[in-house]
């Protein structure tokens, strides 16, 4: 798959309000499939197939715990998708991102 087959997958995935609001669901940290699927007025199966589609995209990964799977937001994979389309549409423009920092063990008490 070249690169522009990839990221037109994850334009694909982007381009339905149901995806994007996983996407953001996400944001904050991990939820259970059950989770996801409970803030939305479709069904589990339609929750799970929107589900699919962002991981065939490489925008969300999952990993099982006990009976549940749970998913959570490919942050780098993305910001790279999207970076790299506004970067070519858009090269003057600069775009900032915003990172959690924490700090780490290097960084306490300097």
């Amino acid at each position: 798959m070249t690169e522009a087959q990839d990221e037109a997958g994850a334009f694909r995935a982007l381009a339905d309000p149901t995806r994007r609001q996983i996407l953001e669901d996400l944001r904050d940290g991990e939820l259970a499939a059950g989770d996801i699927a409970a803030r939305f007025a479709i069904s589990a199966p339609s929750v799970s197939r929107h589900l699919g589609v962002l991981k065939g995209a490489g925008l969300i990964t999952e990993r099982r715990e006990g009976n549940r799977i749970i998913y959570a937001l490919a942050e780098e994979r993305l910001a790279t998708c999207v970076g790299r389309f506004l970067s070519a549409v858009c090269p003057e423009q600069i775009v900032l991102r915003h990172t959690k920092w924490r700090p780490g063990p290097q960084s306490e008490g300097s």
